[in-house]
């Protein structure tokens, strides 16, 4: 009870405003606010500094890794270009090269194929005028024989043809 009527008599006793209870309120709350400020503002603040520098930092090295990504891609795209370019190059001068060697192999096998058939036309027209030559020699003896048959005897016109007969089998058994 005693209780009760000590809160009942200070709700009745305080009817008016306290100053002395509001600047103490008032100085700790400033005390508390500086404290604050000293040792969780002051800290906090800080790490947010440097949470934000640190997070600039990474995007900062974010873009230039970005940037060079794309300049090497660029520049990969470029020695890419350059070498389909060099091998279409390539290419091309190895079917120029292809077509000249074919070009060259066929101008030397068609004067190879002259050649050799000039050859055998020399060839052919020797071996011709080889037997000629023998023809008219085997004629020329043929003639002289005959002729000096003739001239040994005087012949009538049967023992002529029987003795030319002869002669030109004679000459056949020879060859």
């Amino acid at each position: 009870m005693l209780t009760s009527s000590f809160v009942l008599g200070a709700a009745t006793a305080h009817t008016g405003i306290n100053w002395g209870d509001i600047l103490f309120q008032l100085f700790i709350f400033i005390v508390l606010l500086a404290l604050l400020k000293k040792f969780a503002w002051g800290p906090l603040m800080g790490i947010m500094d440097e949470r934000e520098k640190h997070v600039s930092n990474e995007i900062t090295a974010a873009e230039n890794s970005r940037l060079e990504a794309k300049k090497l891609l660029e520049e990969q795209r470029s020695l890419l270009k350059e070498a389909r370019t060099e091998a279409q190059g390539l290419i091309e001068n190895a079917k120029k090269q292809g077509e000249l060697q074919r070009e060259e192999i066929i101008v030397v096998a068609r004067s190879e194929a002259e050649r050799m058939k000039e050859n055998a036309k020399l060839e052919i027209k020797q071996e011709k005028e080889k037997a000629v030559t023998a023809i008219r020699e085997q004629v020329a003896s043929l003639s002289v024989l005959i002729a000096s048959k003739v001239i040994e005897k005087e012949l009538n016109a049967a023992d002529q043809d029987k003795l030319i007969t002869d002669y030109i089998q004679e000459a056949g058994e020879e060859r």
